[in-house]
């Protein structure tokens, strides 16, 4: 596969002839185009699936209800390319690790469970019977529970993700790292310290209704494409649209609608953001708490001339606690250390609060540009703090909205994948099943990791996802899952992770979104749960490519089964029938009563958020305030003055998470490859190089790891000085293990302290 290398500013708006460009040639690419044509017209509607991709909600308006990103992901899951035991007779593992990322899932879809075979060095088939008796074995030669860990994906339905960690917990372990603990951990946490609940509080049409929207650190032309439909709605309708984002990026400038044809055939394209900032790596707490001084003083300035103020006082006395600490902390924070921060002028912030300030009805929206640094808890709770004082929760078109990544990564931790249960959750699996769950928490991806490089896990189980692309530390990842005594990967595709095999390893195939489920009592649908608490029923269409895959709650069942039998529950049964496991989710967790039922409603049925209704699951029974000082220092263990970069990783725009659809980032002007690293054309001119040549990124860190990738190529971007970007997973060495944000446990991807130098063999050398 060759692709034409170069960097050519992309001029156009997001959206438009290119989206529909791009999709064409991945329908087509897939080798199967009418049947992913036929696919598409059924994403995101009723008694069709839902979209593999992102977790944004469905408008149920459109006549087509996928963006170009969405339709990536099913042409990718719905190819016709299969790897099949003669594709592994002729690769070894050793030979396909040397191969790309992109290369490894192109090759197709797993068809059979193989097992590999170290002798070899090859994955050989293997037969569903003996696959589970073999993972059987592992885990009843554990010593304790805790030696597994049950890695989870946010792809995952509600259905195999509740069974499964009923699995783990009939067994005795909260071990569930998934891949929440390394994206959107931070929001849950200083969500659920805040105001009692670890969801956003507003529904998709609040968007419809918002005076403003301030956008925090996310770049949804790429990550989740249909938000800019909303975006622009609101725009279109007179909403301040206030973005926050360190680089520039095209989704949130301009955004031509693909299924408006007057903007595919011209140049017409809607304005998305009303006034953009760029704040440092790091710096958006700083930011909003510069908007509050600043609405503070006008605050104090209303009170003194008699007035009002500004602040929603009954809601504050009546719902709230800890404002007066807050607005210490405030007053305290000085407007220098707020600009030096955040990277912003004291004027922009400013400028920013007036237009809050002018709002009736504000949405905060933010992504994991927020999410992955150390002090994230404290800034989600900024956010927080922010909308509290001006009332704006409990009200159509107000309220919080943290963006998830993966279509049902909010979904897997309201089935209880979290390591951290709450009570309530256990005492009602107690109940139901007469059986005593395990109280202590459990790890979360960071620390199963550190726990595998200890030598402390015997059985590792990953329910899709692809750990050692996904996680940071790649080398020192890839050594822990290597000490596993059993890794098995539940998997579509060929991915990283099975190229790294535990002391034994199997591959174990299994359907799709996009496919038919067939079980013994006929055709099965699974649900899925969005960014919005709607909870969707979702049922494939596909042919399966193979007999020999199954799908993931099947697959779950019968590794159940092969350890217990039907001693504690007839799990093959519950395979054979999702009803049966609705049914037991509908008695074990809270809005799901009569499940199968709200099943049938069209676009899915409502959770409900006790924070959005006022009421507040908070020791205080209170939303809370934070009253955090700012960091003062992004890297404490470090001298600041010894750090000349920072570094964020990111996704490309043929890109979801680890999956590499191709090797173009259309919106930043970069086609056929991936190796760059995006910087302020005034840093590179300081430091004596020149765009196109290739350098060296090292990670500045106190463990004495060296952590270095080489031969990166330069591009001049529109990012503040001091700040860097590039590509994950290609970056994702440069992230330590040991920097992850407190209180979250993520890792600290948005902020790696890095210096460059030329790449030795090429320190002359300019690429185009």
């Amino acid at each position: 596969m060759k692709f034409k290398r170069k960097i050519k500013p992309y001029r156009a708006a997001a959206g438009g002839w290119g989206s529909l460009e791009a999709t064409t040639r991945f329908v087509f690419d897939s080798k199967a185009a009418l049947k992913n044509m036929r696919n598409l017209m059924r994403m995101n509607k009723a008694r069709g699936f839902d979209c593999p991709g992102c977790a944004w909600g469905d408008d149920n308006k459109s006549t087509f209800s996928f963006c170009e990103n969405g339709a990536k992901a099913v042409t990718w899951e719905a190819t016709r390319r299969v790897v099949d035991p003669d594709f592994f007779a002729r690769h070894s593992v050793t030979t396909l690790y040397a191969q790309s990322n992109y290369f490894l899932e192109y090759q197709g879809r797993l068809t059979h469970p193989l097992r590999y075979n170290a002798e070899t060095d090859h994955y050989e088939p293997v037969s569903w019977d003996e696959a589970f008796a073999l993972i059987g074995r592992h885990i009843k030669a554990m010593d304790n529970p805790d030696q597994m860990e049950l890695y989870t994906s946010g792809r995952a339905s509600n259905e195999a993700s509740w069974l499964y960690q009923l699995f783990g917990r009939m067994l005795g372990t909260n071990n569930f790292p998934d891949c929440s603990n390394m994206c959107h951990e931070a929001s849950g946490t200083g969500l659920k310290r805040s105001i009692g609940v670890g969801k956003g509080t507003i529904r998709l049409d609040d968007f419809d209704h918002a005076d403003a929207i301030f956008v925090f650190g996310q770049n949804p032309g790429t990550n989740h494409p249909r938000m800019l439909h909303s975006l622009r709605h609101a725009a279109d309708y007179g909403a301040k649209i206030v973005t926050f984002n360190t680089l520039r990026e095209r989704g949130l400038e301009r955004f031509a609608d693909p299924q408006k044809p007057l903007e595919v055939v011209t140049s017409m394209a809607g304005t998305i953001s009303s006034s953009y900032y760029q704040p440092n790596l790091g710096g958006d707490m700083a930011a909003v708490r510069g908007m509050v001084k600043a609405l503070l003083e006008a605050h104090r300035a209303s009170l003194a001339a008699g007035e009002n103020g500004l602040f929603d006082q009954t809601f504050l006395n009546a719902k709230t606690q800890g404002v007066d600490a807050y607005l210490a902390a405030v007053d305290a924070t000085s407007w220098a250390d707020i600009v030096k921060q955040s990277g912003l002028s004291e004027q922009q912030i400013r400028e920013a609060a007036a237009i809050y300030q002018s709002a009736d009805r504000v949405i905060i929206t933010w992504a994991m540009g927020i999410t992955q640094h150390k002090h994230s808890v404290d800034t989600v709770r900024e956010i927080v703090n922010l909308q509290l004082l001006f009332g704006q929760l409990g009200k159509k078109g107000a309220g919080l909205c943290p963006v998830r990544g993966h279509s049902n990564v909010q979904g897997n931790r309201t089935m209880g994948i979290d390591e951290k249960p709450n009570k309530a959750f256990l005492d009602a699996l107690a109940a139901h099943f007469d059986f005593e769950p395990p109280r202590a928490p459990g790890h979360n991806t960071v620390e199963a990791l550190n726990a595998m490089l200890q030598d402390q896990v015997k059985v590792l189980i990953a329910l899709g996802g692809n750990l050692a692309a996904a996680a940071p530390d790649s080398p020192r990842t890839e050594e822990a899952l290597s000490r596993c005594g059993l890794t098995v990967h539940i998997s579509t595709k060929l991915n990283r992770s099975h190229l790294v095999p535990g002391h034994e390893s199997l591959i174990l195939p299994t359907l799709g979104r996009t496919e038919r489920d067939m079980q013994a009592s006929g055709s099965q649908f699974i649900t899925v749960e969005d960014s919005f608490s709607m909870v969707h029923a979702s049922e494939g269409v596909g042919i399966p490519l193979a007999e020999t895959q199954r799908s993931e709650t099947a697959i779950v069942a019968g590794i159940a089964d092969a350890v217990f039998g039907k001693e504690k529950l007839d799990w093959l049964a519950l395979a054979g029938d999702y009803n049966l496991i609705r049914n037991h989710i509908a008695a074990t967790i809270s809005g799901f009563a009569d499940f199968n039922n709200k099943c049938d409603i069209p676009g899915g049925f409502y959770l409900g958020n006790a924070a959005a209704e006022l009421r507040f699951n908070t020791p205080s029974e209170k939303a809370e305030f934070s009253a955090a000082t700012l960091p003062a220092s992004l890297f404490p263990q470090l001298e600041e003055t010894h750090v000349p970069f920072t570094l964020q990783t990111l996704r490309s725009h043929d890109q979801y998470n680890t999956t590499i659809y191709g090797l173009d980032d259309r919106y930043r002007g970069v086609y056929g490859q991936r190796e760059v690293v995006f910087i302020h054309p005034d840093d590179m001119q300081e430091m004596g190089f020149s765009e196109g040549q290739l350098v060296d990124i090292e990670t500045l860190w106190n463990d004495g790891i060296s952590r270095r990738v080489s031969g990166f190529k330069l591009v001049p971007y529109n990012i503040p000085r001091g700040n860097l970007a590039a590509y994950y997973p290609e970056t994702n060495p440069l992230v330590p293990l040991s920097s992850f944000g407190d209180g979250s446990g993520t890792p600290t991807s948005k902020s790696v302290p890095v210096k460059l130098e030329l790449t030795a063999a090429m320190s002359t050398q300019r690429i185009a």
